[in-house]
């Protein structure tokens, strides 16, 4: 961590700094993405030996440093993006290689790039104690701080006394301040522009890229890129006024923007970051649009908005933030927004009982869509309002939302400023995303007072935050839709978080993975503030008080006062702070739900005693692992990422421990509670029994139910045995009855309820429990929970007992009731619905399908017809079960397994007689809805059968079904009706395009299926660049998944706009969906190949070319079973069916080499490169070929040597120097003596085989007129010719050895020396 250090012989860290306050000025050029760049910071030394500051800083080009106004030329600066790229022609198999160099980037705490020494006339100055002033510190974490629970101390409960002290002491020195000067020739990282790219017709505009991990801030100018280092901010934007100015560009502006740094490289990286002379694409605009103004919005308030005094076409707008913030919550917005003041939603009682402490709501939204944002965000002011009179005063000066294209996520959060995408914009006709919208508007608006006022110390803190920002969410729209919408949900929630916590980390081990894959966090949201809803609850119960919203307020109070330091919580904080208000203590609690993992099983019987008038009962509690769990491809890549992260599961509870409220409902329909502490595996339990009579017959409801119907009075005397009222008490004359085909009770079942002593029995009543629950009662026990408990948690566990039963008329019966009373609550009767389909079976004679039909034909039809009335969606309640019984209908199959014909239909006609002519709302969800159905019900049956006479003939028996109606023309009518409703979409666009993604998804379905011809370009068409992204990613999504990726021409164009599109939030969900086309490939869900050796399920005989062969050993089963249940056998399986992919190996590093790409998107692709390729260091050189000489004589003994077109692919054979011969003339004679001839030295020849010939070495040359050759050359060969090169080279600067003079006779008159050395112009 920059600016620690640790004393020595302790374990204590002292920071060497702190930053009190940043200035940061950006002259923004959204045109060409450029920007220049100056930020000034605060630093307060905390040792006068202070020397060096280390900043992160990506992407710039540093042009000067001052500290203290003076210029500091002793720093250092590596860019990450300067080293982004293998400086040769690297291949896949070399990830592992630019992994390494880009390490320290990615690293969950990255390392500092900017590393600034102080001149030498700069010092640390003590300042007068008498004239300081507070100012806000600091104190960065150190790396290696404790991050475990076992290695937090008892001692860490008093940190914020402790911390307030150093504090208070680090204000000795006076502050030191470090500007640095900076441009960015091409934006890469940090901000995105949109509506500048050649054929994007859209507004443009730009924003920064926060998220919540570091390297993105410091994109933009130099900071300390943590959480952990808070400060004041003050923002200065300097951008043109109007859309018209921005497209002025000078020639004096294109240099600047272009030409960064020295010899005109952009970003000092050779032009990395884009071409330096790349001529910008200036779109074209109407005058209309280019009189716009841009608009800036950024965190903080707003200052003052001044002209620039030297270019008038500029302005620059100012925002200051005196809430200290982490540099990942400063963000701002550029572009031709309109402002929408959404404060006048606020209700006049409202804003008098605020007043001054009412907080200003702003809304910031492209042109045309300010009536959008004022229907979605309206719900907005009541939020701010209820949260400001709750939970404390808002930490910021105003709320502002920002409204986007191309957001990576749904919204972000921001100091005072949330961004959000247009995608969540709805108008007023639409229904369906009403709540979810409001849902996550209302958490953005939650996270400014936790998530970025208050902020985890360490990421294992990270749940506190989290849960209570969807803790208070979840409070408020409880207060918006009532408690019935609100317990529904957390029903739901729970149960779904019972199915998913298995094998997985505790939920505060999990805050250090959360940057490990995007489903981490989606479990953290779905557990943390479950797990404080239920400690609400027992709070409430323990103490009395109002709970945990007490507890939180404190909180916020503490936070503002200054109590926690450096505006960060801690878990222990967090605990204390409910131990002291709550009065209980909490470590059984933290242990099991926070510290622990899993949820609990319990198994419920009882039984009456008579004789001692108690209920006895049993709960037997049951934590097992999910045996034999098989991989999925929607967390296959999470499964993987954990294991090679090593992450593991969380500590097995064998007995979760803690009070349950049982509440036996008594035969005279009084609820007696009873609190039993579960501490064993199995508790055994004896209830006392309160009430003295018997339990009143049915026939005492008939009686009443009649009464009521007659209009009789039985309130009065004499009726004191009547019955409580009940719900589902509908359909109850004898007409009715026989119209609707209904089962009422027998005669034996009534005299057996009657010998019943209570009316059922509730477990964990008042939901303090996240757990599943098993209790063995009698069916009509569930049936008087289901009508008279007006808790809708009891209501739905009624349901969902009887949705798992066998078809059953009674059963049929009741969930009809239950559907047709319009006094339960709407989430009731869809699921009453969804069960009703259940009982559709034809060994229950279909009555579950019919009374489906009879339910919509009397609710949604013209009466004694089957024709559908106009829609009216008026009342969302009738909406919803509108939608839930054609979603029911299309689940219904008979014995094999296939959807009847009347079900298919039931749907067709009811999307042919759609009408939504006169309804004020829009029928866009609900067509999607009887679209999806339709394919679902159509697809089950596979391909159409062509009926002639003789299976007419059999179809028409009285035992056969009603499919002798099923013919090819009424499936092709089923086609042709999905597909109209593509080309209505095409004329006129449904919201966010919703009919072109279901019927692209329908097509899907019955092409899988086989119900309908594969069509390309039927997918292939909505991939193209300007469509919709969601359609987009629905058409990849569809080919990726009908097994596309065979085609090499549609996975290269998959590949290149995964690498390549301009929008981050395509590039996002096209990761995800290439992680799961993986993961379907090492499951064996789709393969590459064509054709496979066919095997049977042992495993043990194969069937290949019309011959059986008998497997003796089971490899080909083990290997199968262990791609489906191992990490470790799909990543093999993986490795075999695409590893050798040459598309993918070329795709994959086209695009980790894109200029487009940021380097966190760069390392999660190089993740996905080390599961599918072994790392290979090899390196590819590149040798030109030698050429043949020719020598030409030019005379006066001169001659000229030069080299020819003639490419030499063969080496010459090493040729041996001839020998010396010395003639001597003795006495008259000649003789001749031969001289030694010198050893010759050893010479390394590097043969270069011709391309024409077959070498059985890999090395592969290109033609030869390239004149080059490739040698791959491994690093021990490389070493070894190495060693060989230099051992000869010492050989050759030895001096050779000087042959033993030979005794010569006395020569006479003179020796001759002839030398045989013929010379070759060949050589």
């Amino acid at each position: 961590m920059v600016g620690l250090i640790e004393t020595p012989g302790t374990q204590q860290h002292v920071a060497l700094f702190s930053i009190s306050h940043q200035k940061v000025e950006l002259d923004i050029d959204i045109l060409s993405r450029s920007l220049r760049g100056r930020t000034e910071i605060t630093i307060n030394p905390h040792i006068k030996e202070l020397r060096v500051v280390q900043l992160n800083c990506r992407q710039c080009d540093v042009k000067r440093v001052l500290v203290n106004g003076k210029v500091c030329s002793n720093y250092t600066y590596d860019d990450p993006y300067a080293e982004a790229r293998l400086p040769w022609d690297a291949s896949v198999e070399q990830w592992h290689m630019l992994r390494k160099k880009l390490e320290g980037a990615l690293k969950d705490k990255p390392e500092e790039e900017l590393i600034i020494t102080f001149p030498k006339s700069v010092r640390i100055e003590e300042q007068d104690p008498l004239t300081v002033e507070p100012q806000y510190t600091v104190i960065p974490k150190p790396l290696d701080a404790p991050s475990r629970r076992e290695s937090i101390l008892p001692s860490d409960l008093d940190t914020p006394q402790l911390n307030r002290s150093f504090a208070d002491q680090n204000s000795r020195f006076l502050p030191v301040t470090v500007c640095v000067e900076y441009v960015i020739a091409k934006v890469r990282d940090g901000m995105h522009f949109v509506g500048w790219e050649e054929g994007d017709l859209r507004y443009p505009h730009g924003y920064s890229m926060n998220t919540s991990s570091p390297g993105t801030a410091c994109c933009l100018y130099p900071c300390i890129d943590n959480l952990g280092s808070r400060c004041t901010w003050e923002l200065s934007i300097k951008c043109s006024k109007t859309l018209g100015d921005a497209l002025r560009l000078r020639q004096a502006d294109e240099k600047q923007c272009y030409a960064n740094g020295a010899n005109g490289t952009a970003n000092g990286a050779n032009g990395l970051h884009g071409d330096t002379n790349h001529d910008p694409y200036i779109p074209s605009f109407s005058e209309e649009d280019k009189a716009l103004d841009l608009v800036v919005v950024g965190t903080g308030e707003m200052t003052d908005e001044i002209a620039d005094p030297l270019n008038p076409g500029k302005k620059t707008t100012t925002f200051l933030c005196l809430t200290p913030i982490s540099p990942w919550h400063v963000g701002f917005a550029i572009g031709p927004f309109e402002h929408v003041d959404l404060a006048e939603f606020r209700e006049t009682d409202e804003d008098d009982r605020l007043g001054q402490n009412a907080v200003p709501l702003h809304g910031f939204g492209l042109p045309g869509r300010s009536e959008e944002l004022r229907n979605t965000c309206f719900p907005l002011a009541k939020a701010v309002d209820f949260f400001t009179l709750t939970y404390g005063s808002y930490p910021f000066p105003n709320y502002k939302l920002c409204f986007v294209d191309d957001l990576f996520s749904d919204i972000v959060d921001t100091g005072s400023l949330s961004i959000c995408t247009n995608r969540i914009l709805f108008p007023n006709d639409i229904i369906e995303p009403l709540d979810r919208v409001t849902s996550q508007l209302v958490h953005a608006l939650a996270s400014q007072w936790i998530g970025i006022n208050i902020t985890p110390q360490i990421p294992e803190d990270t749940w506190v935050v989290v849960g209570i920002a969807y803790f208070i969410t979840d409070i408020f729209m409880k207060k918006l839709c009532g408690n019935n919408e609100y317990r529904c949900r957390q029903k739901r929630a729970a149960d779904r978080l019972v199915e998913l916590d298995v094998a997985r980390p505790p939920l505060y081990e999990l805050g250090m993975f959360l940057q490990l894959d995007s489903s981490e966090l989606e479990f953290m949201s779905l557990k943390a503030p479950l797990v404080l809803f239920i400690l609400d609850r027992r709070l409430t119960k323990a103490s009395g008080s109002s709970g945990l919203s007490r507890i939180i307020s404190r909180i916020f109070l503490n936070a503002k006062v200054g109590d926690l330091p450096n505006g960060a919580i801690t878990t222990q904080y967090f605990v204390k702070t409910c131990e002291k208000l709550g009065h209980t203590r909490m470590d059984v609690f933290m242990s099991q739900w926070v510290h622990g993992a899993g949820c609990p099983k319990f198994f419920v019987t009882q039984k009456f005693n008579k004789k001692k008038l108690v209920v006895e009962m049993t709960i037997k509690q049951i934590q097992e692992e999910r045996p034999d769990e098989v991989l999925t491809k929607d967390i296959f890549m999470r499964d993987v990422k954990e294991e090679f992260k090593g992450v593991y599961a969380g500590r097995l509870q064998h007995v979760f421990n803690g009070p349950m409220t049982i509440r036996i409902h008594e035969a005279d329909g009084t609820p007696y509670e009873h609190i039993v502490e579960i501490k064993e595996n199995v508790t055994k339990i004896d209830i006392p029994y309160n009430t003295k009579y018997k339990r009143l017959k049915r026939s005492r409801r008939h009686k009443e139910r009649a009464a009521t119907a007659a209009g009789n009075d039985l309130t009065g005397e004499g009726n004191d045995d009547v019955l409580l009222y009940c719900l589902g008490d509908v359909l109850q004359t004898e007409e009715e009855i026989k119209e609707w085909r209904l089962r009422e009770w027998t005669k034996e079942e009534e005299e057996q309820m009657s010998m019943e002593s209570y009316e059922w029995i509730r477990m964990d009543a008042d939901f303090e429990w996240l757990c599943k629950i098993q209790i063995q009662m009698p069916a009509y026990m569930f049936v008087s929970q289901l009508q008279q408990d007006r808790d809708v948690v009891a209501q739905l566990e009624s349901i969902r007992l009887f949705a798992i039963q066998q078809p059953n008329p009674l059963y049929s019966t009741i969930l009809l009731r239950t559907l047709m009373d319009r006094r339960y609550f709407h989430g009731i009767r869809t699921a009453a619905a969804e069960a009703l389909s259940n009982q559709a079976k034809q060994k229950g004679d279909w009555i579950g399908f019919f009374h489906l039909e009879k339910a919509f034909q009397e609710l949604y039809c013209i009466s004694n017809s089957s024709t559908v009335r106009p829609n009216d969606f008026a009342d969302r309640a009738a909406y919803y079960v509108q939608c839930a019984i054609p979603r029911a209908i299309g689940k219904i199959r008979d014995n094999g397994d296939k959807s009847p014909f009347r079900a298919r239909k039931f749907i067709r006609d009811k999307l042919v007689d759609n009408d939504n002519s006169n309804n004020e709302f829009s029928d866009s969800h609900y067509i999607a809805t009887l679209l999806l159905s339709l394919a679902e019900a159509v697809s089950s049956n596979g391909k159409p059968r062509i009926l002639n006479y003789d299976t007419m003939d059999n179809m028409m028996d009285e035992s056969s079904d009603d499919d002798h109606d099923d013919d090819i023309d009424f499936h092709r009518g089923c086609l042709e009706e999905i597909d109209r409703y593509r080309r209505m979409d095409e004329w006129l666009p449904s919201y966010n395009n919703i009919l072109s993604i279901t019927v692209l998804d329908c097509k899907r379905r019955l092409v899988k299926a086989g119900a309908a011809e594969f069509g390309l370009v039927d997918f292939l068409q909505y991939t193209r660049d300007g469509t919709a992204d969601d359609l987009r990613l629905s058409a990849f999504e569809s080919m990726m998944d009908l097994d596309l990726v065979r085609n090499d021409k549609i996975f290269q164009w998959f590949l290149m706009v995964l690498g390549t599109d301009p929008s981050p939030f395509l590039r996002e969900h096209m990761r995800r969906l290439l992680g799961k086309l993986l993961a379907a490939l090492a499951i064996g869900e789709i393969s590459v190949s064509s054709a496979n050796p066919a095997a049977d399920e042992d495993g043990l005989t194969i069937e290949h070319d019309g011959l059986t062969i008998e497997d003796t050993s089971t490899d080909i089963r083990k290997k199968s079973i262990d791609r489906k249940k191992t990490v470790a056998g799909a990543l093999e399986a993986l490795k075999e069916e695409i590893g050798g992919n040459e598309v993918l190996r070329k795709g994959m590093w086209a695009a980790i080499s894109s200029p487009g790409i940021t380097l966190q998107e760069m390392g999660q692709l190089l993740e996905i490169c080390a599961l599918l390729y072994t790392p290979n260091s090899s390196l590819v050189i590149k040798l030109k070929y030698p050429r043949y000489w020719k020598c030409r004589k030019v005379g006066k003994g001169k001659l000229v040597f030069s080299h020819t077109a003639r490419v030499r692919t063969v080496s010459m054979p090493p040729r041996q120097p001839a020998a010396l011969t010395t003639t001597t003339t003795v006495r008259g004679s000649i003789s001749s003596t031969a001289v030694p001839t010198p050893p010759s030295v050893k010479r390394t020849f590097l043969k270069l085989n011709n391309p024409r010939r077959e070498t059985p070495s890999s090395l592969s040359f290109p033609s030869l007129p390239s004149a080059t050759s490739s040698i791959s050359l491994d690093s021990s060969t490389s070493q070894q010719l190495a060693s060989q090169t230099q051992t000869q080279t010492q050989k050759q600067t030895q001096p050779e050895p000087q042959p033993q003079p030979q005794p010569q006779p006395r020569p006479v008159k003179r020796i001759i020396l002839k030398t045989k050395a013929p010379f070759e112009p060949d050589a």
